[in-house]
């Protein structure tokens, strides 16, 4: 169809600070939240001036793992907390978009956009029950 347009028609390719993709299907949805970068100035009167700061988009996307295995769960986390890998919010990464249709999945390059909140239900059931992400680009090797 002509007007199946995705994250990956509107960024421009990046390369990821670390070398790493985050490949692990989440179990729930996948919000994608598009914004342009726009200044509204509101003034006494009511009346507003609206500055285009850049035309580009500003993407981001939280996922949700509501079961993931110990190992999994491990790997996020530590992508995550490791000083050579993620550094929190510091580093990117490549991360494969799940919500995609198969045929057209993309390959974008992220990085955390939050604090990571893990959780545990009895022995070795764990999930986070959101991780946001910020889309930097679309990767290309």
């Amino acid at each position: 169809m002509a007007n199946e347009y995705e994250m990956y028609d509107y960024l421009s390719a990046v390369s990821p600070d670390y070398s790493y993709t985050l490949d692990i299907a989440p179990q729930s949805i996948i919000v994608e939240d598009g914004r342009k970068n726009v200044k509204i100035k509101e003034y006494d009167d009511a009346t507003e001036t609206r500055i285009i700061k850049s035309n580009d988009t500003i993407f981001y996307v939280t996922l949700q793992f509501t079961y993931l295995s110990e190992s999994d769960a491990g790997i996020i986390f530590d992508l995550y907390h490791n000083t050579s890998k993620g550094i929190g919010t510091k580093q990117s990464f490549i991360w494969n978009h799940y919500g995609e249709p198969s045929a057209r999945r993309h390959l974008y390059v992220v990085r955390f956009n939050g604090p990571l909140s893990r959780t545990i239900r009895k022995t070795e059931l764990y999930g986070y029950s959101e991780i946001k992400l910020k889309v930097l680009g679309i990767y290309s090797p």
